[in-house]
């Protein structure tokens, strides 16, 4: 194996964890942000609702 790819493969595997944590950050953020809440109660009945 030549040295570059082990560097180029240590870098993607060390940086795209690094991202993906922060990505699910984001978006654990995103989604317990408290003026979020009405929205989502509202999509969470959205299967509840019986339209005529």
């Amino acid at each position: 194996m030549s040295e570059t790819y082990k560097t180029l493969a240590e870098f993607a595997q060390t940086w795209g964890l690094v991202y993906f944590v922060g990505v699910f950050l984001v978006v654990l953020v995103y989604a317990f942000w408290p003026s979020n809440k009405k929205k989502f109660d509202e999509a969470a009945r959205m299967p509840l609702r019986e339209d005529d």
